[in-house]
């Protein structure tokens, strides 16, 4: 069931990064100012700016958002992927503009060293926490309403997660 008007709020064009280490493993972080460790975990994302594209929106949110620049791009969706708010955040989250998010995904190996991570880059900070994880731990951490996105990314883009040999 949606909220009365919400169909007709446009989806926000978005980008993800699934950011791969050197041991095959999936960068997740913690959004910040959430009640339990265990809430609030995501891959780097965000709104894709007039003008930007989509590999620059990535490539920019991501060093906003961890200060992780040392990336190697090897792999992206063939496609966007949606998800929609739970009414109770349609018109409160994404600035109360937005019934939800369509994310293009792009699938990068981190090559830097993790001195490089640096989550107080913006001011607030978006996360406050990150961890490194199997990628089929991924989409157990996300939020329930976009869990389903996460699946879909990780079936697609997930064989990227592999060791360097």
């Amino acid at each position: 069931m949606t909220v009365s008007g919400t169909e007709a709020l446009p989806y926000r064009p978005c980008v993800g990064a699934l950011i791969v280490n050197r041991q095959g493993l999936v960068f997740m972080a913690r959004r910040y100012g959430l009640p339990s460790p265990d809430l609030g975990w995501q891959m780097p994302q965000g709104g894709i700016d007039d003008g930007e594209a989509p590999l620059q929106a990535v490539r920019r949110e991501v060093a906003e958002e961890t200060g992780i620049v040392s990336l190697d791009l090897i792999g992206e969706s063939s496609g966007t992927y949606r998800y929609d708010l739970p009414d109770d955040l349609v018109g409160t989250a994404l600035g109360g503009h937005f019934q939800g998010q369509d994310m293009k995904w792009f699938v990068f190996r981190f090559i830097g060293g993790e001195d490089e991570i640096d989550l107080n880059r913006e001011d607030p900070p978006e996360f406050e926490d990150w961890k490194w994880v199997p990628v089929d731990q991924a989409a157990n951490m996300i939020v329930p309403f976009k869990r389903r996105l996460y699946e879909q990314v990780v079936s697609e883009l997930g064989h990227h997660a592999v060791p360097l040999t």
